[in-house]
């Protein structure tokens, strides 16, 4: 059917364990979503991404799905689902899923009936023979393990996982598999579910022979697993026969994908997604992966921004984020300990006024922070812990745990704020993962009442988002790109333009205008410091951001 409705939306991330408790047993669930979602309508949120509901063992945190077509018993059940799902629409926000294809739980009824070598399941995954001496049957390696072939004692044979050893890859060149994918899109389309964020959605097609990777490289095979012969085949075969059918949108996780590569699934009559998460923008302090830590460069960011702003203008759609569950919160990152409020309003802008669908991630709108944990034992996520035990037998284990407090995953998974009170207004029962003691000072609760909170910020900042349309449609240039402590670009339609300014210096900052703005009148729409409202050509205050709108 095509849409376009998302291009008109701020969509908002749902990571379900930690959002709110309903239920009082100290896990995040739908009964506490079903509570929160006038908060989300007053935020300005037109759409939410639940990342996995399913069942799941949780080696992953749902991203091991072992029920394509049901919800956790944990997060409420598929009946809570569909109360959520009616009101959401009531409230006219969209509802989108996580479709986790890429992989299954090894707890999946496929992947168990796979053990057989008899079964008709058994070609449902990548099941080989080793090689002599017990080797696995190729070198390539897991970005959760050091090898991405586990040996299974049953079956006799290894098993290919890229992921986690009970996240085990499905052989997508099955037609069977496809088929039984096409089923669980229209189960949960039918149900009236809005669209699909498709993870590791360019991994899902293998090199026929899976040969071992004979370059040097940090992860053996990783050039296989992206992008592979048979993506662009088996998405278009998934749109054709499912998704045209409905009125919805897909979004592409694409873990390495370059703006160019992007276009070719997102450009053209009939592309194979809607929009792509790129991921270049989230090396801006690090090398490839947060564990591996830079000091923060803001011409790498703006250079990355500009690179997918330019390539995809006219062409296609951007997907816009700082913060998801994959990442360490971004005011930690890119922000500013001392100005963390001023910096917190500054990187929201500073995003979400580029052409494209912004995405929020829950608390963000809040401002939360990292919360470094004084010992390994005390994180969850798996790809810490895997990252902690390779990280040690090169580095002191002190200048690990360091990195990982840095790094971790489980610094974005920390119980959302919603009061200064206890546990943070998140669960009466003791919460599932420790509440960042900063809660007290950064909470729903009290920043609903503070004009010049973040979270009234993210409001303004939304309905500036959703309604204007050089906002939406406008072309994107940026004024200052080598400027190492100035973002600023304009968003241009016709003779009108929005120009947005953001320091991201802790000390007064002095810039000047390009020619073509000098002189010309213009209206300050948003701003993150009250008072009077400031001349164009004025001095920067700390990690001040404006935006002007010219007629």
């Amino acid at each position: 059917m095509g849409c376009d409705w998302y291009k008109d939306r701020v969509f908002y991330q749902i990571w379900p364990r930690s959002f709110k408790d309903g239920s009082g047993d100290g896990v995040g669930d739908l009964y506490g979503v079903l509570e929160k979602l006038d908060y989300l309508k007053s935020l300005g949120i037109g759409g939410i991404w639940f990342s996995p509901l399913y069942p799941s063992p949780n080696a992953d945190f749902g991203y091991d799905v072992s029920d394509y077509c049901d919800i956790s018993p944990e997060y409420g059940g598929i009946d809570v689902f569909r109360k959520v799902l009616k009101r959401a629409h009531e409230l006219d926000i969209k509802v989108i899923l996580d479709l986790v294809i890429a992989h299954t739980s090894d707890e999946h009824e496929w992947f168990k009936k796979s053990r057989d070598k008899d079964s008709p399941f058994r070609d449902f995954y990548f099941w080989r023979r080793g090689k002599a001496g017990g080797k696995a049957p190729n070198n390539w390696s897991s970005f959760f393990s050091k090898g991405a072939w586990s040996f299974d004692p049953a079956s006799g044979e290894h098993y290919l996982h890229l992921h986690h050893s009970k996240q085990v890859d499905l052989n997508m060149d099955n037609p069977r598999v496809r088929e039984e994918i096409k089923k669980v899109m229209r189960f949960w389309l039918d149900m009236g579910v809005d669209g699909f964020r498709e993870d590791v959605i360019t991994y899902i097609s293998k090199p026929e022979d899976l040969p071992d990777d004979l370059f040097f490289r940090a992860v053996k095979g990783l050039r296989f697993y992206d992008c592979g012969p048979k993506v662009h085949e088996y998405l278009q075969e998934f749109r054709t026969d499912v998704l045209d059918h409905y009125d919805c949108f897909t979004v592409g996780e694409a873990p390495m994908i370059s703006p160019k590569k992007a276009l070719s699934f997102v450009s053209g009559p009939h592309p194979d997604l809607d929009m792509v998460f790129g991921f270049k923008h989230m090396e801006a302090d690090c090398f490839l992966k947060e564990y591996l830590p830079l000091p923060f460069s803001l011409r790498k960011l703006k250079r990355a921004f500009g690179s997918w702003q330019k390539a995809l203008n006219g062409r296609a759609w951007n997907a816009l984020y700082l913060e998801n569950h994959d990442h360490p919160r971004v005011v930690s990152r890119y922000g500013s300990k001392r100005y963390r409020k001023e910096s917190a309003k500054a990187l929201a802008a500073c995003y979400m006024l580029q052409q494209g669908t912004p995405f929020v991630f829950q608390g963000q709108e809040l401002g939360m922070g990292n919360m470094p944990l004084d010992d390994i034992s005390k994180y969850e996520d798996c790809l810490t812990k895997s990252a902690y035990e390779k990280g040690i037998r090169f580095l002191p284990k002190k200048l690990v745990l360091k990195i990982i407090q840095r790094a971790s995953r489980d610094n974005a998974r920390t119980p959302v704020q919603w009061t200064g009170g206890r546990n943070a207004g998140f669960s009466e029962a003791e919460p599932w993962f420790f509440v960042n003691p900063d809660h007290a000072k950064f909470n729903a609760e009290d920043e609903d009442k503070d004009p010049d909170s973040v979270l009234n910020f993210y409001r303004a900042l939304i309905r500036l988002r959703t309604s204007s349309d050089i906002a939406r449609d406008g072309d994107y240039k940026d004024l200052a790109p080598l400027h190492p402590r100035l973002y600023m670009y304009e968003r241009r339609l016709g003779e009108r333009a929005l120009l947005v300014i953001c320091s991201f210096s802790d000390r007064p900052l002095k810039f000047r205008l390009p020619k073509e703005f000098r002189g010309r009148a213009a209206k300050l729409v948003l701003g993150n410091y009250g008072g009077e409202e400031p001349e164009m050509t004025s001095a920067l205050r700390p990690r001040e951001v404006r935006v002007y709108e010219l007629g």
